[in-house]
């Protein structure tokens, strides 16, 4: 039996494997890609009938594709924390909820749930489960941010970080299994970022890059551990910067100013992965705007907040836009 020190190193000889293949692209001034060239386009009458359980969903990102799952014939099932409205931030799982059900054709499901408690993960699977009889798909939307150096970053936000981004990320897909085990059509779709090696973004914002990677390794890690189960899995990132209320009130609307794209960008996109049949789904990281121009989709200013403008890449990615 392999000892932790030889898993450790297979994973970071193969973190550097994949940090020198980027290098040497940079170097060559090509663009790296994350997923194939060309992708079959969405059944997404697929969906209908299918049971989606996101995390975080009350919001952002996570809204935006539990509306589109919906409007596509699932069922949705909002697992997020926010009940009362934030001051800040708009939305609690009920209005998420209320507004899925008035724009899909699928029914929708609000559950309270704290991703960091493993009891109310269990509890929150079964409710799902009881009421659409399974789990098909399932997005481990929901994460914590907090940009600043480690010397300055507190150890709540620490703990936040990783308890929210990597600790729920495994139990609710570990909560999950059973259930995605049994459908004809499971998807673990993991919102996190391609791994990129570059010193800079851990010299800018050591804690919650290291958060967001691990993430994209329990990813890899699923899909190496679910392949026998026909389970198709995914992580999937935004080329550019997406336009929340989360991030805009973070950075004071800076980032918002410098070109952003709406979260309709990242729904689409993760609709389009999960409406692969799992045999058909090859397993890695996609980039957003990758998934739909494999789909054949050129015109992208639809989806961006002030069309014309530059556009912001997103953290973790060495190179701009198209």
């Amino acid at each position: 039996m392999a000892s932790l020190f030889d898993v450790a190193r297979r994973v970071i000889t193969k973190l550097e494997i994949v940090s020198q293949t980027l290098s040497l692209r940079k170097v060559r001034g090509e663009e790296p890609s994350y997923s194939p060239s060309s992708l079959p386009l969405p059944d997404v009458d697929i969906l209908v009938g299918k049971t989606v359980l996101i995390s975080g969903g009350s919001r952002g990102i996570g809204l935006a594709i539990a509306t589109a799952c919906a409007k596509a014939g699932a069922n949705v099932v909002i697992a997020a924390k926010t009940t009362i409205p934030h001051p800040k931030l708009p939305g609690t799982i009920y209005t998420a909820a209320e507004e899925i059900n008035q724009a899909g054709a699928g029914r929708s499901m609000a559950i309270q749930l704290d991703v960091r408690d493993e009891i109310a993960v269990q509890r929150a699977v079964d409710e799902a489960v009881a009421e659409f009889g399974g789990i098909d798909i399932l997005i481990n939307n929901a994460s914590a941010i907090h940009l600043d150096k480690i010397e300055h970053t507190p150890v709540k936000k620490f703990d936040l970080m990783f308890c929210i981004n990597v600790r729920g990320t495994f139990l609710l897909t570990q909560a999950c299994l059973p259930y995605l085990r049994r459908s004809q059509h499971s998807h673990v779709v993991t919102l996190s970022p391609p791994i990129n090696l570059d010193p800079k973004w851990f010299k800018q914002y050591g804690t919650y890059t290291t958060s967001k990677y691990a993430m994209s390794l329990l990813s890899q890690s699923f899909s190496e551990e679910f392949a026998a189960d026909d389970i198709a899995v995914s992580s999937l990132w935004p080329k550019t910067a997406i336009a929340t209320s989360a991030v805009e009130n973070m950075i004071a609307g800076k980032l918002i100013e410098g070109g952003c794209r709406k979260p309709s960008i990242m729904a689409d996109a993760c609709l389009a992965l999960i409406s692969q049949l799992p045999s058909d789904h090859q397993n890695g990281f996609y980039l957003d705007e990758d998934v739909l121009r494999a789909q054949g989709v050129k015109d992208f200013d639809a989806y961006s907040c002030h069309p014309g403008k530059p556009l912001q890449r997103d953290l973790f990615l060495d190179y701009d836009p198209q």
